[in-house]
């Protein structure tokens, strides 16, 4: 029988924000290639991002993330840390469990092996290293980046493994069982929390996740009460009904200080 060809190694795109130490980038391609070696299935694009802050007031001020193509299926991960070397090793160890997770998947649609529970993700104690954003005077912040696009018709199972494929704080989907938009979010260790535009708890599940789903509505507003809003509370997102689509809209903190905002296509 013929062996199928060994998967040749892809190039490893490394960017750099702000101060590096020497040998930053070289450390950055060793660490994600020695992943990309492990993956059945082929690696076909990897791309990471190495940002240092410049503000000495900001926790962790150095970032790491990571995008790669595993045929066909997106894997994320985003860290933080106090030097970019470290920043660098947490995001092998993040990566690592996204790709985990892919190759599951895989088998399972094989049939080969059952996914996992999700109560076996392990992302407990991740938290601790996602990025904080910079502390940019609320005069100064905009809304400099706009994703628009087709919100994907799932079940909150299906939504919390993109969150955990992509390392996403939250993940805006539309709910398949309710036909609602929605949001779903991480709360507390080992759970997730869902929030509709409007709540049909009857109609949502069953679920393998651990989850809860919020009583409450979402906000009627627009982008700008909607900007106040995350300004009053200090929250790192809010899910908002556009006044004007009735569609279900993210604000959110970016990373460098200012916010993004996610609203579907119609």
């Amino acid at each position: 029988m013929k062996r199928p060809a060994p998967q040749q190694a892809p190039e490893i795109q490394v960017e750099t924000q702000g101060q590096m130490p020497p040998g930053a980038v070289e450390y950055a391609q060793e660490k994600v290639r020695a992943l990309t070696g492990r993956t059945r299935e082929p690696v076909l694009y990897a791309r990471v991002k190495l940002t240092c802050m410049a503000n000495p007031a900001m926790e962790r001020p150095a970032i790491a993330q990571a995008n790669l193509d595993v045929n066909g299926r997106p894997a994320r991960a985003h860290v933080s840390a106090d030097t970019v070397t470290e920043a660098v090793d947490l995001l092998q160890d993040r990566l690592a469990g996204r790709l985990e997770r892919l190759e599951e998947h895989w088998e399972a649609r094989r049939g080969k092996a059952p996914v996992s529970g999700p109560h076996e993700w392990r992302h407990g104690s991740e938290p601790a290293h996602r990025p904080g954003y910079f502390p940019r005077p609320a005069e100064e912040r905009q809304v400099v980046r706009h994703k628009a696009y087709s919100l994907a018709r799932e079940s909150p199972d299906e939504a919390a493994f993109e969150l955990e494929a992509m390392d996403y704080d939250f993940h805006l989907f539309t709910d398949i069982g309710t036909g609602e938009d929605s949001v779903l979010y991480r709360s507390g260790p080992a759970g997730y929390r869902l929030a509709q535009v409007h709540p049909h708890h009857e109609l949502v599940g069953p679920v393998a996740v651990p989850l809860t789903v919020s009583d409450l509505a979402a906000p009627r507003m627009d982008a700008a009460e909607a900007r106040q809003r995350l300004e009053l509370t200090g929250f790192p997102f809010v899910f908002f009904a556009d006044a004007t689509t009735e569609r279900g809209n993210i604000l959110y903190h970016r990373y460098d200080g200012h916010y993004g905002l996610i609203s579907p296509v119609e």
